[in-house]
């Protein structure tokens, strides 16, 4: 079966640099960082003092009372970003198979902020005092879920987990959903919320949060004094479309998924292969499959957490994948400006990769300044890059050795 055309013709995000993709981008250009003190709960007796929290949310803006209140904040920033997605690629259900259209939206760990008020709630009042929509408020697939409900979507609804690669294994998985006939239309993305004690006390207790309290120098992804990452929050979710469906409604097209790749290290929990032949592999397929080779890719937005162990490996993987052309390739990472948002974070990367392609303009790794002996590819430290890019990738590595390439091209017709 041969396969079929994927392009992308909405885009929706919320960030902690803006609530909606024209503020994200425009924040993205302007070199705004997202870090600051963490509000949503006192860290006096916490190591870790800075997160990028979502500022100024507000779910009624998007959906009515009642709705909202059934949500958990990661299902509403899915059904923001959704809806703006929607709006922003001009469909009308009305004139759609809502079977044709379908939803792949995850979070990597859903609702913590749910499992410590119901705890709250058995020690100080009981068990019959669980609130009764815990569970539907707390599993990670609730965001496909709500967002299916919102937009009217009625064909396929899953969600992957995957950890920090969740947001781009959902939109490669609705790429592969169109590409062979299981849907003409795929809302695909990523959501996450999780800044709160059990969030940032877990990963405190895996050494992998920055403990800087200095906002500019706390995500500082492949530099020679990164300490860890910056804990983040929000969504991004896509619009895919079939190139013929597009076309036949004189669609906008922002631009053409070319190529996915999805491959597990088996390794280690935590911990990319030290090799990283996992990751390498992944966009060696992204690339096959694309028809693509080292020397056609343009721009790499890189996973680039700011832990040690991931720059490293992952800078090893794009050798590995790359050869001789790495060294050509600008790479930069967007945690750098908005932190890491975890299952989010590829869905909102995604995008960051589709807007450079749009406008040629590729943003700095904001904070880096100097780069570790052992990270030795151009980061875009310093200054962003304004060139032409045709082809896009986005790399996504998630705890459990999971590894997402996504390669995105200029549409041409």
């Amino acid at each position: 079966m041969s396969k079929r055309r994927v392009v992308v013709t909405g885009l929706g995000a919320v960030t902690p640099i803006g609530n909606c993709t024209r503020d994200f981008w425009n924040g993205i250009r302007e070199g705004k960082v997202g870090i600051g003190p963490i509000t949503a709960f006192d860290v006096t007796d916490y190591k870790v003092k800075l997160a990028a929290e979502v500022k100024g949310f507000d779910a009624r803006e998007y959906m009515d009372f009642k709705a909202a209140k059934r949500m958990e904040r990661f299902s509403q920033f899915a059904v923001a970003a959704a809806l703006e997605a929607f709006q922003d690629s001009g469909l009308n259900m009305q004139e759609e198979n809502a079977f044709r259209a379908g939803v792949i939206i995850g979070s990597g760990v859903g609702s913590l902020q749910e499992v410590e008020e119901s705890i709250k709630r058995i020690r100080e009042k009981g068990s019959s005092r669980v609130n009764p929509l815990m569970v539907p408020r707390m599993i990670s697939n609730m965001a496909a879920g709500n967002v299916s409900i919102q937009l009217g979507f009625r064909g396929k609804c899953t969600s992957a987990a995957t950890a920090c690669a969740t947001g781009s294994h959902c939109i490669g998985d609705a790429f592969r959903a169109i590409q062979y006939g299981d849907a003409d239309i795929m809302a695909a993305g990523g959501t996450e919320s999780c800044i709160c004690p059990t969030g940032v006390a877990g990963f405190s207790a895996l050494t992998a949060l920055s403990q800087s309290q200095d906002p500019m120098r706390a995500s500082i992804p492949f530099d020679k004094d990164r300490d860890g990452f910056v804990i983040g929050e929000g969504a991004g979710v896509v619009i895919l479309e079939e190139l013929g469906h597009a076309k036949a409604r004189g669609a906008h097209i922002y631009a053409e998924v070319t190529g996915y790749g999805a491959t597990g290290d088996a390794y280690h929990i935590t911990s990319p292969i030290e090799d990283g032949s996992g990751a390498a592999k992944a966009m060696e397929l992204a690339m096959e499959e694309a028809g693509a080779g080292p020397e056609d890719i343009d721009y790499i937005n890189a996973h680039g957490t700011g832990t040690h162990h991931n720059d490293l490996f992952e800078t090893r993987a794009i050798r590995a994948a790359l050869g001789g052309a790495a060294d050509k390739v600008v790479i930069n990472s967007t945690k750098s400006m908005i932190g890491h948002l975890l299952g989010a974070a590829g869905g909102v990367e995604f995008i960051v990769c589709v807007k450079s392609i749009e406008d040629g303009f590729i943003h700095q790794t904001i904070g880096t300044k100097e780069t570790d002996e052992e990270c030795s590819l151009n980061y875009a430290v310093g200054a962003p890059v304004e060139k032409p890019v045709r082809f896009a990738m986005s790399n996504s590595l998630g705890f459990g050795g999971h590894n997402a390439a996504l390669l995105i091209k200029r549409y041409e017709d």
